[in-house]
């Protein structure tokens, strides 16, 4: 089943939404959802665009049908498109029972969890231990999270413990709250559910982008008064640009220009539009950045890998924690697929998929302070100055 969306309309669920003008996040309250189904009649995903100026990456709800209804992992944002879908396989398959919120830090992950939480009135809401707000420690039922139907995974059990198995990485401490995350195995597909840790990072553009290029074609310029030419070679430019920005929030490849040069090209014929931002495009990608790509494709193991924002600002001091999840979920018995709320997905995943990359996490360097890292290490290297993160390893090596 395929849901392609036509052009993205306005969503007013969206910007009802109080925090909506709080978290200006691209498609801006225009947000198309792709419907595909991973296993028939059993694993569907929900995807939609999210990210800043431009730098756009996949969002992914999983939607499981297990015995007497469906399953909601990592709830993206319920607009009108999405409430349809959702409807059209309850009626096939019964009412939506359960919304899990498997990260406790995943702050694109946790703000549509209130709002789907209405839109399934007798849904049972599960979140992981340890939320938490900033700049404010708030309760989740002031965040929106209704009380009478949310409750803690592990520390009161795990939803449909006969048809899913449950396994924590974490609590970790980060100083300013904690990192934890869910992942799940529905047994009866083999399908294996993560969140934020594992990603696939693939040469071609994920299929949501179909929806709306223009994030690919903004970043496949080398000059802002260029026009957003739609075409393959391109939307792969494009998207392997924004993995690198995903990635490192800044490659080592990437130059800034001056100010100056990058006024030049704005409003030239051709790009007098929003759309293009008026030719204002502060980037300049020298030649052999692709090498940059390739590189970060060098750090996967049968098509996964560790985040490496992840990887630099959260589990530095936790790599330990972290090998030992992932050794955790290769014990686990029939995967055979393997899909992340981000990026690539389904990924063929096993059990000696999973032991390489824990294996590969241990013999490799780990969370480099150079290259394209240098700007997530200053990052990490001040919030220690700060004294906001733990000084010392949880699991030194």
């Amino acid at each position: 089943m395929l849901h392609p969306a036509a052009t993205p309309q306005p969503d007013q669920a969206a910007q009802r939404w109080p925090w909506w003008p709080l978290l200006p996040l691209y498609p801006y309250g225009r947000r198309a959802t792709l419907v595909r189904e991973v296993v028939a009649g059993s694993v569907w995903c929900f995807e939609q665009l999210q990210g800043v100026y431009y730098v756009a990456v996949p969002i992914r709800m999983t939607v499981l049908k297990l015995k007497h209804g469906l399953l909601l992992y990592a709830p993206v944002a319920p607009t009108g498109e999405v409430r349809r879908a959702l409807a059209d396989l309850e009626r096939a398959h019964g009412p939506v029972q359960t919304i899990v919120l498997p990260s406790s830090s995943g702050l694109e992950h946790k703000l549509p969890v209130p709002a789907m939480a209405r839109a399934c009135p007798e849904a049972t809401v599960w979140v992981t231990p340890q939320q938490w707000s900033f700049p404010l420690p708030l309760p989740l039922r002031w965040l929106g999270f209704p009380a009478q139907r949310t409750r803690v995974l592990f520390e009161q059990g795990t939803p449909h413990p006969d048809e899913l198995t449950w396994s924590p990485l974490g609590p970790l401490d980060l100083g300013l709250g904690t990192f934890m995350e869910a992942a799940c195995l529905h047994r009866s597909t083999g399908t294996l559910l993560v969140t934020d840790a594992l990603v696939s990072i693939g040469a071609e553009p994920p299929a949501v982008f179909a929806l709306d290029p223009t994030p690919l074609l903004f970043h496949a310029r080398e000059r802002g008064e260029e026009a957003l030419i739609d075409a393959p070679e391109r939307r792969r430019r494009g998207w392997q640009r924004l993995a690198l920005f995903a990635s490192y929030l800044r490659p080592a490849s990437l130059q800034v220009p001056s100010l100056v040069e990058t006024l030049r090209g704005a409003l030239r014929p051709g790009v007098r539009n929003a759309r293009s931002h008026f030719g204002l495009y502060p980037f300049r990608w020298p030649s052999g950045w692709e090498a940059e790509f390739e590189s970060l494709q060098g750090l996967q193991e049968r098509g996964l890998q560790i985040a490496p924002v992840l990887e630099r600002l959260v589990f530095p001091r936790c790599r330990r924690q972290l090998i030992t999840w992932i050794q955790e979920l290769a014990k686990l018995e029939g995967v055979r697929q393997l899909i992340a709320a981000h990026h690539e997905a389904p990924v063929a995943c096993d059990a000696q998929a999973l032991q390489g990359l824990a294996a590969s996490l241990e013999q490799r360097a780990w969370a480099a302070d150079h290259g394209s890292w240098s700007l997530l290490a200053r990052i990490d290297q001040t919030l220690l100055r700060l004294g906001l993160v733990p000084q010392q390893p949880a699991d030194p090596d």
